[in-house]
């Protein structure tokens, strides 16, 4: 009896372990589209594979280094348009920028 009081324990705080480890990926995006100017200084969005291009009002507000702190493994700047690189969160981030719109 003792023993299964102690599993049960420990996982109740492996499970509390994970869940604060674990990313919230709308604060995330939130976090982005803040970084990117806000939603209304988004024209367009694309994605890619795990690309994610954004099409801006104004590229001069954008926070770069801040994206890539948030795991952007690289940003191309083309014109009022930026290439993120995000892996497979692009499309839901996507998603996400449409259902903001």
């Amino acid at each position: 009896m003792e023993y299964l009081i102690i599993i049960v324990v420990m996982l109740i705080i492996a499970l509390a372990i994970i869940k604060a480890n674990k990313k919230d990926i709308h604060l995330e995006m939130n976090k982005l589209i803040q970084y990117l100017g806000g939603i209304n200084n988004i024209i367009n969005s694309e994605y890619s594979f795990s690309r994610l291009k954004v099409t801006l009002k104004d590229v001069s507000i954008v926070d770069k280094d801040a994206i890539q702190r948030l795991g952007a493994k690289g940003i191309v700047e083309i014109d009022n348009q930026l290439k993120i690189v995000l892996g497979p969160s692009s499309k839901k981030l996507k998603k996400y920028i449409d259902d903001l719109k």
